[in-house]
């Protein structure tokens, strides 16, 4: 496995690991600094000695996927087949940003994208119609994301006080937290608003803070930086709901953790979660007008304490549900048996 040796944003490396392999349980780990050649030669060096069955990226426009592509159609890398997830790179709100660059790359990229050594891993229909309007012909797996979390649902408690509301996402625009800001100053009753998360697009979040200076102050809005992996699911269990009028997702992996720990979620009609929120994890939204979401809120805001905890049992339940219909296996070994079984 070869990955990048800091958390995405961040300008400071995981202490000790920068420029190393390290042995994790069955996995051997590459931690590369994308700005250090002596890495990558590293990498090259051993990488080139080791004839592998598949080589799978997890990008469809990212450099750290492009090269090895490259490499392994050029023979670089020996692999005998290359498995592409494109992680929602193809919606049209995530083509959309570079559009001209991406436009400009994609008639020299697609050879190299094409033929039966080449596999895609689509994490739901839409995501699958998406590759193959884009690159006719391709081999499509479609199976949603391994989603690693154990055990049962977190059991709530009920509060009193104000609404606690949380939005747990990167900020970017197509997470959309400036829609939720702007309904929040729509509400009619008091509420509570954390944000937690990394900031990827300074000026975006620069719009998102003067919308919070705006608030009315029946509205508490505070930015509480960003959560190790870890404290996502416990920090989730304190509200009584997750905001996420996002603009598309190809899966959410964020709304499976918001749902184990009970939180239901308000969230746009634009991911693979709709029925799975519609049976009892939350809202679905249509329309992503700021009244419309206003009105959501202003409604749970209205409940009282025990309706609450009510829609919380039912989000975890929820999740139960739809954990229960996932338990098969997942690409990477579906892939593994196939090439068992030649």
């Amino acid at each position: 496995m070869v990955t990048r040796d800091r958390d995405l944003g961040s300008t400071a490396a995981y202490p000790g690991l920068s420029g190393r392999w390290v042995r994790r349980g069955q996995a051997r780990i590459c931690y590369v600094n994308p700005r250090r050649p002596r890495h990558w030669w590293l990498l090259a060096k051993r990488l080139t000695r080791i004839r592998f069955d598949l080589l799978y990226v997890n990008s469809l426009w990212a450099p750290s996927s492009i090269f090895p592509i490259l490499a392994a159609r050029l023979s670089l890398i020996r692999a005998r087949r290359i498995l592409v997830a494109p992680r929602g790179e193809l919606a049209p709100t995530a083509r959309n940003v570079k559009a001209t660059k991406k436009r400009i790359f994609l008639p020299f990229w697609r050879p190299f994208l094409s033929g039966s050594r080449v596999l895609w891993h689509a994490t739901n229909p839409q995501e699958a119609e998406l590759i193959a309007q884009t690159f006719p012909g391709a081999r499509i797996e479609t199976r949603p994301n391994d989603v690693s979390i154990s055990g049962e649902p977190l059991v709530p408690s009920a509060a009193d006080g104000p609404l606690r509301l949380v939005f747990i996402s990167r900020i970017n625009p197509i997470k959309n937290l400036t829609t939720a800001l702007t309904a929040l100053g729509r509400m009619s009753r008091p509420a509570m608003f954390d944000i937690y998360g990394p900031i990827e697009d300074v000026d975006y979040w620069a719009a998102c803070q003067d919308l919070i200076r705006r608030l009315p102050e029946t509205v508490s809005v505070n930015y509480r930086g960003e959560l190790t992996p870890d404290q996502v699911r416990p920090t989730f269990a304190r509200y009584d709901a997750f905001v996420f009028p996002t603009q598309g997702e190809n899966f959410g992996h964020v709304i499976a953790e918001s749902l184990s720990a009970s939180c239901p979620v308000l969230c746009a009609d634009r991911t693979p979660w709709t029925p799975v929120l519609r049976e009892g994890g939350g809202e679905v939204l249509a329309d992503l007008a700021p009244e419309t979401l206003a009105h959501q809120l202003d409604l749970l805001a209205a409940a009282p304490p025990e309706r609450r905890l009510r829609a919380r049992h039912a989000a975890g339940e929820a999740y139960r549900s739809w954990r229960a219909r996932t338990d098969e296996p997942n690409i990477l070994d579906r892939i593994r048996m196939d090439a068992a079984s030649r």
